[in-house]
């Protein structure tokens, strides 16, 4: 057992980055290299000619900082209105806590594109179509419901002690939960602030639907795949993904296990 669970997370490991190496690779590698009779996996002599050529085609930086806007912003706004929620919902009998976490999941149930149609329908008389707005808004439909999900068992594991204990030293309840509540839950909210991130930020359907001219990234390397090279698609997808790993990086300093172990005793 003590062998076979290294070998499981290497394999497990290397059938995640093997694809991640394959796009990097392929941006740098001159043709040569990937479509000779014998495909090379490590290049030797590698190139920036992909990368100059999707930068200085000037059809990158505005759908970079149009996914990178849209991602942050609907992270924050779906922390801010689901963390109070969230709370509350963890805070409730046991038999209607369950029946709020169910419908939460059951809203994600659905089929997105069909939701995605009415969405598009409403926001276009609304004048949102081609608005940061408009896809953040849709963004935050699906995004809500799952990271209430999260953020409800999150809360459920901060004992109500700790809130009682910093209520008897003269804390409000608003007080308690800012200065108790939620730094504890900090782990748990980072976790669901890297799913909205990714999820707002990978996300498709509604920036198809609600774009008609300044695409969002997801969309650029869809028009890389429909119209350009490999080798710009494989930049255009490298691009996509450089935003995930520094977010991840960033983000992983904050998942600390054990976070409240020893935080009640007695």
């Amino acid at each position: 057992m003590k062998v076979v669970f290294p070998v499981w997370v290497a394999v497990s490991a290397l059938l995640v980055l093997f694809p991640i190496y394959l796009i990097f690779m392929v941006s740098f590698a001159p043709g040569i290299a990937l479509f000779g009779e014998r495909p090379d996996l490590f290049i030797t002599d590698p190139t920036l000619q992909w990368w100059q050529d999707v930068i200085e085609g000037g059809d990158l930086v505005p759908p970079l900082i149009k996914s990178l806007v849209v991602a942050t912003v609907t992270t924050i706004l779906a922390i801010v209105i689901a963390s109070p929620a969230a709370y509350v919902i963890s805070r409730m009998r046991p038999a209607l806590r369950y029946t709020i976490v169910i419908g939460l999941l059951v809203t994600r149930m659905f089929p997105e594109f069909a939701i995605g149609i009415s969405v598009a329908t409403r926001f276009s008389s609304l004048g949102l179509v081609d608005t940061y707005l408009g896809v953040i808004l849709a963004h935050l439909i699906g995004a809500l419901p799952f990271i209430a999900w999260i953020l409800v068992g999150t809360f459920e594991t901060v004992p109500r002690d700790l809130e009682e204990a910093a209520a008897i030293d003269g804390a409000s309840r608003l007080g308690s939960l800012v200065r108790v509540v939620f730094p504890l839950a900090l782990p748990g909210i980072a976790v669901a602030s890297l799913f909205v991130w990714l999820y707002s930020w990978n996300e498709f359907l509604y920036a198809r639907l609600l774009t008609t001219t300044q695409n969002t990234l997801p969309l650029q390397v869809f028009q890389a795949i429909d119209r350009g090279s490999n080798q710009e698609m494989a930049t255009v997808a490298a691009v996509l993904t450089l935003p995930i790993l520094f977010v991840v990086y960033f983000l992983q300093r904050y998942l600390r296990p054990g976070a409240l172990a020893g935080a009640v005793k007695g």
